[in-house]
């Protein structure tokens, strides 16, 4: 079997570049691939929430295959490639006629879209999971939204991949939280990705700074890069706070490094996009006690691998209250890591994962007698 694999790869700065290359890698010990090229006799392809994937999106409409969707919302892929009368007739091809005047409104109010819980509410899933001769999730929150904008469609669930990373050296872990400043008796907390208004960065520094009130020796990291100069500009006196250490875009390398210093993460997400999240996977498989938001994106963890905080009015009380029980008590945060990282270790691996893609690759070419071009 010959795989076309058409996905963003490294360089490209962007999670599902780094995730495909540790797919294609594992997939090339198998089978014959071809890279976002012609030839193959069933073809892959990755769909993410950005313009990096606009010919891809197009390759997979013109010759249907098997479509990963990273993100089960790709409603701010069409705002990004598309012009107002095209984004509008793509809207009600999703949602109806009578949707039409909504699709304007939404339109007209794009500046919002990553805050706004509406865009999240319309995901836009209907052609591309329609066409799609199979469509590959990552967890049963996107499985239910795609069953929703196409109920024939063929859904297969398959982990997120783990990759486990080369130890670090001896000392060094120590040293790097020497210069963060972070003294040995000290808890350091880490956010970490692109930082945006769904990541609930704001809601995370007010909770820190009543830890932090409460628990002198605790700290954050931030390190990623702002995908909002508004977002920036509103929180920047937030990151001057005592305790929060500002770190940006952190290459391959450097965030191991930092993810090995920390010891917690907190990974949240509102309004989400059915994603599983690539470093929530990270930490986890590093042994991480991870905070996450509640949600059926996180229903395949044991309730003990990871910490849930419900969205609503309940989010900065239970943020709070969480970050001070991990701080305060640390033998019970290192078993709840421990947990995660056998839980990702068994269920994400790097070789599991490639052959459910093979089976489910295999299983789409055997349906048919045809190729693909």
């Amino acid at each position: 079997m010959t795989i076309g694999f058409h996905s963003p790869l490294p360089p490209a700065p962007t999670g599902v570049a780094d995730y495909s290359a540790a797919l294609l890698d594992s997939l090339r010990r198998r089978t014959e691939v071809v890279v976002n090229g012609d030839g193959a006799e069933v073809n892959l392809y990755h769909l993410g929430n950005n313009h990096l994937h606009r010919e891809i999106y197009a390759r997979a409409l013109a010759r249907p295959g098997v479509v990963v969707l990273h993100d089960a919302v790709i409603h701010h892929f069409f705002l990004g490639t598309l012009d107002e009368r095209a984004y509008l007739e793509e809207f009600v091809y999703n949602y109806g006629e009578w949707t039409r005047g909504l699709a304007g409104e939404l339109w007209r109010a794009r500046s919002l879209s990553a805050q706004d819980p509406r865009y999240f509410d319309y995901p836009m899933l209907r052609r591309i999971a329609e066409a799609s001769r199979a469509v590959v999730v990552h967890n049963p929150a996107a499985a239910a939204i795609v069953h929703r904008h196409a109920p024939g469609a063929r859904v297969v669930e398959i982990p997120h991949l783990f990759v486990a990373p080369a130890p670090p050296a001896p000392g060094e872990v120590l040293r790097l939280r020497q210069r963060l400043g972070v003294p040995a008796d000290g808890v350091l907390f880490g956010a970490f990705g692109h930082l945006r208004e769904s990541k609930r960065l704001c809601q995370i520094l007010r909770a820190f700074t009543r830890v932090r009130q409460a628990e002198p020796r605790a700290w954050l990291l931030v390190a990623g890069e702002f995908t909002s100069t508004d977002l920036a500009r509103a929180i920047a006196p937030d990151l001057s706070q005592p305790g929060v250490i500002r770190r940006g875009y952190l290459p391959e390398r450097d965030f191991w490094l930092h993810a090995a210093a920390v010891d917690a993460c907190v990974n949240l997400r509102y309004p989400g996009a059915g994603e599983t999240s690539g470093i929530a996977i990270r930490l986890m498989g590093i042994g991480k006690p991870l905070v996450v938001t509640a949600g059926e994106e996180y229903a395949r963890f044991p309730e003990a691998a990871c910490v849930r905080i419900d969205t609503g009015s309940a989010e900065q009380e239970m943020l709070t209250t969480c970050l001070l029980w991990l701080a305060r008590n640390r033998r019970a945060a290192e078993e709840s890591g421990r947990l995660a990282a056998a839980h990702v270790q068994a269920e994400h691996d790097l070789d599991r994962v490639a052959q459910c893609y093979l089976d489910a690759l295999c299983a789409c070419l055997s349906t048919s007698a045809s190729t693909y071009p």
